[in-house]
């Protein structure tokens, strides 16, 4: 009963989350999609507008080229949002950290709004370890604001994100020999939401991975590169997408 009520704040709240989220809002809230990713992800993506631009912007990051984050977790303002309270283990603590006043969580403002809020900080000079004027260093950790060590949040740790570069298999040479070359990597996430790649196999894909279901049989020819994601919601339903590409 008490998942069945959490679900059902999940859609009330989503409801509510348009004027948060809408594209043609100020680029400064525009970084607030994350809220509802990271609220939607863990409801399975209920049906409403919100959680559908949520679902297109969570794939278009995994869609190359460049390969990101699908939830960028340090680009959603929680800290101010939650107070901590003897009660860890609360179903409810997910919503309340989120949205229990969606419509005014405290924003950090660029200097200048024209500009959209970047997930991840890049610049022509390495050895600059100054980020640009008006962006502050807050905004560029990568990792939640808040404690989300707790197992209420699996769900964010449950996010993989494998990445096939590149999967060949092909004869050649008058034996007919087999080749076979692959370049997997794995994006997980930690404890409090970093993100990080290691490098993987095709033997870690997931069974819902699909392009690869003859490799190593005889030696068809087979190429591939694509991207999956991976997850499961706050109730542990497992879903998926994979873009090839």
């Amino acid at each position: 009963m008490l998942q069945q009520l959490a679900r059902l704040a999940i859609v009330a709240l989503v409801g509510s989350m348009g004027s948060v989220i809408a594209p043609q809002k100020s680029s400064a809230q525009a970084y607030q999609i994350d809220c509802a990713i990271l609220l939607c992800l863990s409801g399975g993506w209920p049906d409403s507008v919100p959680c559908a631009r949520a679902r297109g912007e969570f794939i278009r990051r995994i869609t190359p080229w460049p390969v990101e984050p699908p939830l960028q977790i340090w680009r959603c303002p929680m800290g101010a949002a939650y107070q901590p309270s003897g009660n860890t283990n609360s179903t409810a603590r997910i919503y309340d950290v989120l949205l229990d006043d969606a419509g005014s969580l405290p924003q950090s403002f660029l200097a200048s709004p024209k500009e959209p809020m970047p997930a991840v900080l890049r610049t022509t000079d390495p050895r600059d370890g100054q980020p640009p004027n008006g962006l502050a260093l807050r905004l560029i950790q990568d990792r939640a604001d808040i404690d989300i060590s707790g197992p209420e949040f699996n769900f964010v740790r449950s996010i993989r994100v494998f990445d096939v570069r590149y999967a060949r298999q092909h004869e050649s040479g008058r034996d007919g020999d087999c080749n076979r070359n692959a370049t997997v990597v794995l994006g997980t996430y930690g404890t409090q939401g970093d993100f990080s790649w290691v490098r993987s196999g095709l033997n870690a894909l997931p069974e819902a991975h699909v392009g690869l279901e003859r490799w190593g049989q005889n030696c068809p020819s087979i190429y591939l590169r694509s991207v999956f994601v991976d997850w499961r919601d706050y109730e542990g339903n497992y879903g998926f997408e994979q873009v090839d590409y």
